[in-house]
């Protein structure tokens, strides 16, 4: 298994047919064949070697889509960047990884110039956009035009293909290692599931740095089919492709569903090729589902559930169960059956296995399991357990093998599906010099799923505001991951015997009306 064999197969069975769509360029499967070839003999040029790192801090794009195979054609590994990081959290990232190469765009030049000004692992820095290239940066078009085309080394199996790094734990991101079978079985799984052919146009309206994104995009390539880019999505452009490219099938998370249903295009465009649409990152309002398939009678859902570490299926829901009536109603609040490939079971805390309708944790088995957190060895025995995934997510199989999530195990807040661990934030509140003590959870929000609500409590005789709190850990982190909502507290916040805040308790008001104690 080696993520270029489907550049090779389509380009081979249909050379001629569309491969990508992007700002006015349209090329077919053998363009894209020799693009890929040369910019990974580009790479090899500047130094690269089989298992470095090349990092991407780029808006979704055609270019972004060849970088993957270019990087996985000449052995490398390729590190996505999230586009809503600091500077800090970049800089971390890529200095873990040791990063030799940055590709950036347009959208990113001053982040990206910041970035390798503080990383003296970069040793280049191409630019990947439409505009003029800087000076002193390297020009991907010209690299492309200049440079014979590599032979492909294929690699595959277990050779480590990207680094996907996610929140962490103990306030630092840390890198998600997944081989060549892990993401090609990931996508294989969803492809298959979805029931994806050579017909498939696929619009990537969700970030190329997300696994959700990642993966859809490369079953589209292994069954043949075309792919069509949007540097970021937008309810008008977004319906405006797809009438424009008879887009069939596209991922959104909750959050750009319910700013899809709420445009006032959305009857104004012809969107009858849409035939089908993956959600997940993180389970959507039941009452937003409703009104969804209500809205897009004609467009079949699929609810996706998985993370990184999962390359990133584990469960899918399919559009026969997406119904409100008749005999395959009542498995709306589920998170499906799992994939192909894919084994889920529910363990208790010492790992052993729950029987039907018990709740434990969602533990997850297959070869689309990551290979481990890059030099991270004590965080990979502890997720990765005997071959199995340990989610952190509570929930149970009811006897038709349906999963159904209820609550997080592990402390972690996903927001407009993005994760955000809660000791990243609360390590950015506790620098501010007022802060006597913190804590931080998720609770619902209609618009993000869950939002981050900080619950603070000032130093003796401090004053503070909300306003300030915000700001200040928007200095420190990602804007994503601040509070989106702040509680100021005078009386200490309730604790264990142990001195342990129990953030149970403090999380049970916000969610007492809810179905799912997670959204």
């Amino acid at each position: 298994m080696y993520l270029t064999q489907a550049v090779h197969r389509a380009a081979s069975t249909t050379p001629d047919a569309v491969a990508t769509i992007c700002a006015g360029r349209r090329r077919s499967w053998s363009d894209l064949r020799e693009r890929v070839a040369r910019f990974a003999g580009a790479l090899r040029g500047l130094g690269v070697k089989k298992g470095d790192r090349v990092a991407v801090l780029a808006l979704n794009s055609d270019r972004y889509f060849e970088l993957y195979y270019s990087v996985a054609w000449m052995g490398g590994v390729v590190l996505p960047m999230n586009t809503r990081w600091s500077v800090a959290e970049h800089v971390y990232s890529i200095e873990d990884a040791g990063a030799t190469i940055l590709v950036l765009d347009d959208a990113f030049l001053e982040t990206g110039l910041a970035v390798k000004e503080a990383c003296e692992s970069i040793a280049h820095v191409v630019h990947a956009g439409d505009g003029a290239t800087p000076d002193g940066l390297l020009d991907y078009e010209d690299l492309i035009a200049q440079t014979a085309p590599a032979e492909d080394v294929r690699c595959g199996e277990n050779d480590l293909a990207g680094i996907f790094y996610t929140g962490g734990t103990t306030g630092f991101p840390k890198g998600v290692m997944l081989s060549h079978k892990n993401l090609w079985t990931g996508a294989l799984c969803v492809g298959a599931g979805i029931g994806f052919d050579p017909s498939v146009r696929y619009l990537h309206a969700a970030p190329m740095f997300h696994l959700a994104d990642i993966g859809l995009g490369l079953a589209v390539s292994i069954f043949g089919g075309s792919h069509v880019f949007m540097p970021g999505f937008e309810p008008t452009s977004f319906l405006r492709l797809i009438e424009e490219h008879r887009v069939t099938y596209t991922l959104l998370v909750p959050t750009m569903i319910r700013m899809l249903l709420d445009c006032g295009d959305l009857g104004k465009r012809d969107i009858s090729s849409w035939q089908g649409l993956l959600y997940g990152a993180s389970p959507m309002a039941e009452s937003l589902l409703k009104e969804a398939l209500s809205r897009l009678p004609h467009v079949g859902f699929t609810q996706g559930y998985g993370q990184t570490e999962l390359a990133p299926l584990a469960t899918l829901l399919g559009p026969q169960w997406h119904v409100l009536e008749g005999p395959q109603a009542g498995k709306l609040r589920s998170a499906g059956r799992p994939g192909l490939c894919v084994e889920v079971d529910i363990v208790d805390a010492e790992g052993r296995s729950l029987a039907r309708g018990q709740v434990g944790e969602v533990s997850v088995s297959g070869p689309n399991v990551m290979l481990g957190y890059w030099n991270k060895p004590e965080q990979t025995a502890s997720t990765l357990v005997d071959g199995w995934v340990r989610t952190g997510d509570g929930g149970y199989l009811d006897d038709d093998g349906f999963l159904y999530i209820v609550d997080r195990v592990k402390d972690m807040i996903v927001s407009g599906g993005e994760n955000v661990y809660s000791a990243e934030v609360e390590n950015a509140l506790m620098r501010h010099p007022d802060v006597s003590e913190c804590a931080v959870i998720g609770v619902p929000d209609a618009k993000w799923g869950e939002r981050v609500h900080a619950i603070v409590v000032p130093r003796t005789g401090r004053d503070m505001s909300a306003d300030d709190l915000m700001a200040h850990c928007k200095s420190l982190i990602a804007g994503y991951k601040c509070p989106r909502s702040v509680d100021i507290r005078t009386d200490a916040l309730p604790k264990s015997g142990a001195g342990k805040i129990l953030k149970a308790d403090l999380r049970k008001p916000f969610w007492a009306s809810e179905i799912r104690n997670v959204s």
